[in-house]
């Protein structure tokens, strides 16, 4: 069955059950309210955008908060002034589960996305600069390990870190704290070099510098994809879909020896790939019923089966078996437990 066809049927069958759904709910709040993820959001938005064209609620609202931001919102509490869903560019925390059943939200449904990578790429008008992650953690960390001691990291040009590196000012465009690009970046770059490193003892060590090497390029990853397009010295840090958005300006570098390719993410064979999720607070399912006909949209052979449309955006998209465990959980309205984080 060609696209156009799949998505009238698809249409048709959400207008129907859109139908049904406003006869039995007429009092309930039908736009739906989204935070989270930046990398997530193009995601989202498409699939919003495509609600709300084929059925009969309104476009689902949808704030680019980054994943941190978007899941404190999210576990502020239940009702009136909270999200419905949340997306994040990597998994939930234990603590911020934790903090969600303290302000009562105690009901969540999981669901896994697909995968993407984290791009560590410049403007297309350089040579490709291939790098390690212990070369990256070299120039990224507030303290490094020199002759047994940790000090305040002195490298200002790439060169001084490997002889092998252009003598280049180093210059990195990075994620806020906010955002889960950030978090899996320190966790999948920093912490994992540091932890080979004695002089870090047992702690999971990710400090960025402050000295003006790092900067802080906000949440929205197209303004540093521009910063990128206007600096010849700067690297950027973002997810994969947004160099393969903008593939005519910019070049990723290879990790570790591993280009950043849809199938490399996949197989989890480059170091620095992720998984993506958006959460579900099942606890609103009376006031806005319809986050699940939304989030059945996500998920549907159309979106994420193979050859879904979300690929055509950048997403990795989850094998077949997985796909079916997540349409299989959010039609059961799986619950998420503290366990299943751990």
């Amino acid at each position: 069955m060609n696209r156009i066809l799949k998505t009238r049927v698809f249409k048709a069958t959400v207008i129907a059950a859109a139908v049904i759904g406003v006869a039995g709910v007429a009092q309930a709040r039908e736009q739906i309210n989204i935070v989270g993820s930046s990398t997530v959001y193009p995601f989202a938005s498409f699939v919003a955008e495509e609600f709300g064209a084929t059925t009969n609620y309104p476009t689902p609202v949808i704030e680019s908060t980054g994943s941190g931001g978007g899941l404190r919102l999210f576990c502020n509490g239940v009702g009136e002034g909270t999200p419905d869903i949340t997306n994040a560019s990597r998994r939930m925390h234990v603590g911020e589960f934790e903090r969600c059943a303290e302000n009562g939200v105690t009901d969540i449904t999981e669901v896994y996305i697909g995968s993407d990578g984290i791009a560590f790429a410049q403007t297309a008008d350089n040579e490709p600069m291939p790098v390690t992650r212990e070369q990256l953690f070299m120039a990224i960390a507030q303290l490094i390990p020199v002759d047994g001691e940790l000090v305040e990291n002195p490298y200002t040009n790439w060169s001084e870190i490997d002889d092998s590196l252009p003598d280049r000012e180093i210059v990195i465009v990075g994620p806020p704290t906010t955002s889960g690009t950030r978090d899996a970046f320190e966790e999948l770059v920093l912490e994992a070099v540091a932890s080979d490193f004695s002089e870090y003892g047992d702690e999971d060590y990710s400090d960025v510098r402050v000295d003006g090497v790092w900067i802080d390029g906000g949440e929205n990853d197209n303004l540093i994809v521009q910063r990128l397009t206007q600096d010849n010295t700067a690297f950027g840090i973002f997810g994969f879909s947004f160099l393969e958005e903008n593939d005519d300006v910019l070049i990723g570098s290879s990790i570790d020896g591993v280009e950043p390719t849809p199938e490399t993410i996949s197989s989890f064979d480059y170091p620095i790939a992720r998984s993506m999720f958006f959460y579900v607070k099942n606890q609103h399912a009376d006031e806005v019923p319809v986050m699940y006909d939304y989030a059945e949209m996500f998920v549907s052979d159309m979106m994420l089966g193979d050859g879904g449309l979300l690929a055509d955006i950048g997403l990795i998209l989850p094998t077949a078996d997985a796909l079916a465990r997540v349409q299989q959980d959010l039609a059961d309205r799986k619950q998420l437990t503290k366990e299943d984080l751990e």
